[in-house]
Formats: structure tokens, C-alpha cells, sequence
């Protein structure tokens, strides 16, 4: 029989028995396909999946040679199981589907996105130590004066789907000419204006300024932990979901913005190309982070709030801390509003 005739008879079970075992493993991918998210370019499927079903395809194959050659079976080698649910790997993968088979070409990719999107939606962020406090009267608190309010600020941290499957966040780098963190790496977002009507406004409204992003191309999933700047501004990260990047075309607002780029979302769960100091204000000690990420011949430092909030946001999509100590200080908000510029200069010092 020549090898024609043996791929003619594969198809026949009562003719070559191991193809029973081979429809089997077909049948247990379809079937991890559908369960769980897994493709065929997924971490699971690539260093698990797809050696275990080989195995098992080999070790079946070499049963029935045995057998036909009246040799002794080894009834071990039909005892094996797929790798336990508990294991490290699975449990990632099982945890962020969305992420796993991103790079799977076709109408799966968007599947996936969907289920991204569903997760985020769930999200609970924690209660802000930042709300404004019950409205009292200064006679009730003591007569220190007027209470302190916090400005408040949104960022959007938009994410879309890379080339290569992963999820990607758009940065920008300020303009050179503001007053305040000029030529820094940072968010696209500002301070709340009064017609805005949530948070999510505010971040679709401020990039849409800056970098001509269309708010009907955003799908916004979910809010975060707030953050307090160096300024007393009360930050909230939105997270939105870039669908159709290809329908995104940046206008920069030169005034603000010099340079858009994008970087993978991931990074800021890794300890590569990121360094740290240890820093020490109003009596907390905390670590500043500094992220480097290099595309041709330009070179960008993300670090400060800006790397704080991406830490946090990649720990939430990908249901992970990060590789490293975060050591975050929590700075609570002055009462008054006379005692906010004596915390403003504590924390304006290196």
C-alpha cells in the first residue's frame, strides 16, 4: 500500500482503528474551543493542549501496533489525563479567554472582544476615599471654615487589538509648551467641566479635544479605583474599548498634545524595562515606577500617576497583580480648604 492509499484509508475506521482516536482528540479540541476560549494560538493550547492530544494520538497508535503484533499492553498509558484545572497555566488562561485567542483571525477575535467587554462591565471598582464628604456646617465641624472639595479629573484608558492579538492602550506625550507636566507621557483626559455628565463624559469629551478620537468608536466598560495627583485633583480612569481602530484617525491638538502612540497593555505587569525609587513625603513611603518603552528611534518614559493607573488597569483586564511590589502611599484630602495649600506643598517636594 503506498502512502496515497494509506491517506485514502484513514477514512476508514474498521481499516485503520487509530483513526477512532484521532476524531476523538479532533472532537476534545472542538470541544476546549467552545468551553473555554482555547484556539490554537493560545499559551494553553500551544504548550499544553496541543502535547497532550499529541500524546495520546502516539500512544493509541502504538497500542495497536502491539496488539496486532501480540505484544503486551501497557494499560498506564491509557489512564492519563489532560493537565488539572488548578494548574497555574489553565487558570490564567481560563480566567482571561478574551485575551488568550485575541490573535485568531475571523469572527472568533471579535467573540472574544465581546466577552472582554461583558467581564469589564462586572467590574467593581472600590469606594473612592476621594467623595465629597456630607454637606455640614462650619459651626458643626468646629468652626474651621469652609470644607475642602476636591477638583475632579477622567482619563480614558482605550484599548484596541494589536496586530498580533494583543491589547494595546493609546498614550500620548504632552505638549512642551503647558505649564503643568509638559513633555510628559500621559492618558488623554483632563479636569470635569460642568456640562459633563459622568466621569465617562468627561474622558470622551477631553480626548476628543486632544486627539480627535470619536466618542461613537469608544465603548466604555468600566471605571476604576480613583487616584489624588500631586495637584489634590481626584483622577478616575475610564476604561473604553476601541473596536475598529482602523476607523480612528488622531488629530492632534498641537496646544496639548505633540505625539500619539500606542503600547502594549501588558507591560505594566512585568518587571522588564521598568526600573523604581523609593520616594517618602508627609510621612509615607512609596515607590515611583518608571516604565521605558522604545519604538524605532524614539524612546518614552511613562511613570508617576500615569504608570500607577496603567499598573492598576492591566491588573484588573488581566486578573493579575503585577510582577513586582507596587508600595502605593494613600494620602487622605485636607477638611478645610485653608489647610489644602500646606498639603499641596508637602506634596510638590522631591
Amino acid at each position: 500500500m503506498n502512502l496515497s492509499e494509506h491517506k485514502v484509508s484513514a477514512y476508514g475506521a474498521d481499516i485503520f482503528p487509530f483513526n477512532q482516536t484521532l476524531a476523538k482528540c479532533k472532537l476534545t479540541k472542538a470541544f476546549l474551543e467552545r468551553k473555554f476560549g482555547f484556539k490554537q494560538r493560545s499559551n494553553w493550547y500551544k504548550s499544553n493542549g496541543s502535547v497532550w492530544l499529541g500524546k495520546t494520538v502516539n500512544q493509541t497508535w502504538q497500542q495497536n501496533v502491539a496488539v496486532k503484533n501480540n505484544e503486551p499492553r501497557d494499560e498506564t498509558e491509557t489512564k492519563r489525563s489532560p493537565p488539572k484545572p488548578n494548574q497555574p497555566h489553565l487558570r490564567r488562561s481560563h480566567q482571561l479567554p478574551p485575551i488568550s485567542a485575541m490573535a485568531e483571525e475571523g469572527s472568533g477575535a471579535g467573540a472574544e472582544m465581546d466577552a472582554l467587554i461583558r467581564r469589564l462591565r462586572l467590574h467593581q471598582a472600590v469606594p473612592s476615599p476621594y467623595d465629597p464628604a456630607p454637606e455640614a456646617t462650619p459651626a458643626a465641624d468646629g468652626g474651621g471654615g469652609e470644607l475642602f472639595r476636591p477638583r475632579r479629573a477622567a482619563v480614558l484608558v482605550c484599548l484596541f487589538r494589536g496586530a498580533a492579538g494583543e491589547l494595546r492602550v493609546i498614550l500620548t506625550k504632552r505638549s512642551s509648551t503647558l505649564s503643568t507636566h509638559s513633555g510628559e507621557v500621559s492618558l488623554p483626559g483632563g479636569k470635569a467641566e460642568e456640562g459633563d455628565a459622568d466621569d465617562a463624559a468627561t474622558a470622551l469629551r477631553e480626548s476628543k479635544e486632544e486627539i480627535g478620537l470619536d466618542p461613537s468608536l469608544v465603548t466604555v466598560v468600566a471605571s476604576l479605583e480613583h487616584f489624588l495627583s500631586k495637584h489634590l485633583l481626584v483622577v478616575v480612569p475610564v476604561i473604553g474599548i476601541l473596536s475598529d481602530i482602523q476607523a480612528f484617525i488622531p488629530v492632534l491638538n498641537v496646544a496639548e498634545v505633540d505625539e500619539i502612540f500606542d503600547v502594549p497593555l501588558e507591560m505594566f505587569l512585568k518587571d522588564e524595562n521598568r526600573t523604581s525609587e523609593e520616594r517618602e513625603k508627609m510621612g509615607q513611603t512609596f515607590t515611583v515606577h518608571y516604565f521605558t518603552y522604545v519604538k524605532g528611534d524614539q524612546k518614552y518614559l511613562i511613570w508617576g500617576l500615569t504608570a500607577r493607573i496603567l499598573i492598576h488597569a492591566a491588573s484588573v483586564v488581566y486578573e493579575r497583580p503585577p510582577d513586582f511590589p507596587e508600595r502605593r502611599a494613600h494620602f487622605n484630602l485636607p477638611k478645610y480648604a485653608k489647610d489644602s495649600s500646606s498639603m499641596l506643598a508637602g506634596l510638590a517636594k522631591h
